[in-house]
């Protein structure tokens, strides 16, 4: 009586119900393994990752989290191996990871690409209404300065411009070779460790770094004096929150996280993030939280 209770405490009007069924007969009875679901090492991410988790417990699935691993480099491989059965990853960065180079960059073509990309095993879910984007950022002083609007103005810059991220941004196409690329600009790269978090600000606002990697869903932005360079020639692939999944996310498992996906949205997101920056509240609390709140 208290697991029935604790389910319609969490998912409110819940994604069980549409039968007199038990919610175990279509979930974890007839699961031969637990569903392993990963995380980046990134709030947001993780956040995600724990809707689902706690959304397929509700119904009776058994889940084990593998949260804050890391960043794509570390992580796709145990994807790729089946050590990992259900993530949510973004879309136009994953294709970038598998395919490299592509001409494609609206929602509907780069997760059609994806698809093909995707290595044999691994299937995608729908993909959310929800965007998570890459962008670069640069304080509101330094855009003045420069008369900077678009990532292109930074041809007029003559003074060095060193951009701060994750290590791994110093080798992938949106990084210093992509702006070489699509824009011509020859930048200085700074790693820091953590995701566009404080640290990149602080090394922004101290003219350590003078432009940095910014996740666009981050609740922070509205609160700083800095300002996103639009990305005229398209570096940047769309960016949806699309959940990849392996065979062991069985029929009733992937009904659950598309339902989850179709109601979440970018404001949506946003809103989940600025939860963990603005109230420090753990990831699973929040996730409870907002499943309780849907009406799926």
């Amino acid at each position: 009586m208290k697991r029935i209770i604790a389910i319609a405490a969490v998912l409110g009007l819940g994604l069980a119900a549409c039968s007199d069924d038990d919610p175990l007969e279509s979930g974890g009875e007839q699961q031969a393994d637990a569903i392993v679901i990963g995380s980046q090492d990134y709030y947001s991410n993780e956040i995600i990752a724990e809707i689902y988790a706690q959304a397929l417990e509700a119904e009776g699935y058994e889940v084990k989290r593998d949260f804050r691993i890391g960043q794509r480099e570390a992580y796709v491989p145990d994807i790729e191996s089946g050590e990992i059965d259900l993530f949510p990853e973004y879309s136009g960065p994953l294709l970038r990871y598998w395919e490299g180079e592509t001409d494609v960059r609206e929602a509907d073509e780069v997760y059609e690409a994806l698809g093909g990309a995707a290595p044999d095993g691994i299937r995608l879910l729908d993909y959310s209404p929800a965007t998570d984007q890459d962008a670069y950022f640069v304080t509101t002083e330094f855009a003045e300065e420069w008369g900077l609007e678009s990532l292109a103005d930074l041809a007029d810059v003559d003074v060095p411009i060193v951009i701060g991220g994750n290590s791994e941004l110093e080798t992938r196409p949106n990084g210093p070779d992509g702006l070489k690329e699509f824009y011509g600009v020859d930048v200085g790269f700074t790693p820091i460790e953590d995701g566009g978090g404080q640290l990149t600000v602080n090394a922004l606002e101290a003219d350590d770094i003078q432009m940095a990697l910014i996740y666009t869903a981050d609740p922070k932005i509205a609160d700083l004096d800095i300002v996103m360079l639009e990305d005229t020639e398209n570096m940047f692939l769309a960016s949806h929150v699309v959940p990849i999944a392996s065979e062991n996310v069985d029929e009733g498992a992937e009904e659950i996280i598309n339902r989850i996906s179709a109601a979440m949205d970018t404001d949506a997101l946003v809103a989940l993030n600025a939860r963990s920056v603005n109230e420090q509240l753990p990831a699973s609390t929040i996730a409870a939280d907002w499943l309780a709140e849907q009406d799926l």
